[in-house]
């Protein structure tokens, strides 16, 4: 039978930092209300969420990295709100903030919530910040929260580190031992 592993729901006892886009303000703020309410929710002390407000989405990637490296969370969560324009500047917002968030998250090993609206118009950013289609600030916090959970499940705890270097040292001597009575 498969070995499935799954992250919990549960946000109790852990701690998120989340990096806020002012940029469309009146639909950030809305993603920031749904995913404050959903860590609440999820059992996160108030103590133990902070927030930074940037200028614009362009400004998400090098705040995100500083909170990262800081090593006092153990997520993120990312909002902002790209909404088409006339010009080419939305698709190199987009796609640049897009590629050093997922760097971010490699490279620091932090788990972040993904709640960056890229939308054609208004509306559909309304509809995507606690319209008909949900809220995508919500929907980032539960993401991160799973994803915090599950890191914590597949990585090892010292005393398997400590079993699979023992179990790793004893192959490696029998079979030193073996290699040494066969030369004999």
């Amino acid at each position: 039978m498969a070995m499935v592993k799954e992250g919990s729901l549960i946000g109790t006892g852990k701690r998120f930092g989340i990096v806020v886009s002012r940029f469309n303000e009146h639909v950030t703020k809305a993603l920031l209300d749904g995913t404050l309410n959903h860590l609440r929710r999820s059992g996160v002390r108030e103590t133990d969420i902070e927030a930074a407000w940037v200028p614009g989405t362009f400004e998400i990637p090098l705040t995100l990295q500083t909170m990262a490296r800081q090593k006092q969370f153990d997520g993120l969560v990312v909002l902002g709100c790209l909404i088409r324009g006339e010009t080419s500047n939305y698709a190199h917002i987009a796609q640049s903030t897009t590629d050093s968030i997922m760097q971010v998250m490699l490279t620091c090993e932090v788990p972040i919530g993904f709640g960056l609206l890229t939308v054609d118009t208004l509306e559909q950013a309304l509809n995507r910040s606690g319209g008909k289609f949900g809220n995508k600030g919500r929907e980032a916090a539960e993401a991160v929260i799973e994803m915090v959970n599950l890191i914590a499940v597949l990585k090892p705890t010292d005393s398997t580190n400590r079993q699979n270097f023992l179990r790793a040292a004893t192959q490696t001597w029998e079979r030193f031992s073996m290699k040494e009575d066969m030369d004999q």
